[in-house]
């Protein structure tokens, strides 16, 4: 009974979560206006949705971001977890470890106003016509996937063995050699994984974007809060859909890369 129950009680808990991303995605086939009523298989929301020049330039905006964002944030924090990995004094090690898990408990909001607050002040010191553009929501990105990054990379770098690179120095490289030949392949998957999150992140990131972007540049999760003080139509639907099944793409390619990264370990040993 108690299995029973469990399974039961584990259905309850998908059909809550999934639910209503299905009658989303259902309804974005729809061909009526109607948001409530199916008539019928049709794509004219979709035709309809990238018809709109706001549209694709929001979703251009989107992905020029989330790629940078990505490509940034994984550099910088493939780098930080080496040093923390590297790093010889414990308390300090501890400190940074702590650190870094700081902006993921952090309410997006509070991150958000924060950083918004940092940005204005920094920009009237400079004198900038605009406080708040396409750079300070970059670096806003970047900066809540950091951790990320780091929490992906440094597992990785803990199940390396320590002596290879010392093997490898020993037969003639250099610590630099040793590291892009030696240690990046074994944490490779580890980087990708972090780069993948990273993007995904800033592909539907909503409350920091808000706060930290100015009026010139707007992403897709800000074009759909526009659309919602409208009346809602099934091409914000067919939006939302998109996005839902790019992000599930993604993290199904982050979970293969994992897969196969665990199976490569367990054939090691």
């Amino acid at each position: 009974m108690k299995k029973v129950s469990g399974n039961i009680f584990l259905v309850l808990i998908y059909i809550l979560l999934y639910a209503p991303l299905l009658v989303m995605v259902f309804f974005s086939f729809n061909e009526a206006k109607s948001t409530s009523v199916f008539k019928g298989f049709s794509l004219k929301w979709y035709s309809e949705l990238f018809s709109s020049a706001n549209t694709i330039n929001a979703l251009r905006n989107t992905l020029v971001l989330a790629a940078l964002s990505a490509v940034i944030a994984t550099l910088i924090g493939t780098a930080a977890a080496v040093y923390i990995y590297y790093c010889r004094s414990k308390a300090w090690k501890n400190t940074l470890d702590v650190v870094t898990n700081i902006p993921m408990m952090n309410p997006d909001i509070v991150t958000g106003v924060s950083l918004m607050l940092l940005f204005v002040f920094i920009g009237r010191l400079i004198g900038a016509k605009e406080s708040l553009n396409f750079m300070t929501l970059l670096i806003a990105h970047v900066t809540f996937c950091l951790p990320y990054v780091i929490l992906n990379v440094l597992p990785k770098l803990n199940q390396t063995d320590p002596h290879l690179s010392e093997a490898a120095q020993d037969l003639g490289s250099t610590p630099l050699q040793a590291f892009f030949k030696i240690i990046l392949p074994a944490i490779m998957p580890g980087v990708m994984s972090g780069l993948v999150m990273s993007f995904t992140l800033s592909l539907d990131d909503f409350v920091i974007s808000y706060y930290t972007t100015g009026s010139s540049f707007q992403t897709l999760p800000l074009l759909i809060f526009a659309m919602t003080k409208k009346t809602v139509k099934p091409d914000m639907y067919a939006l939302s859909t998109l996005i839902f099944v790019t992000v599930l793409v993604l993290l199904i390619i982050s979970n293969i890369i994992q897969a196969k990264s665990e199976k490569k370990e367990r054939v090691g040993k």
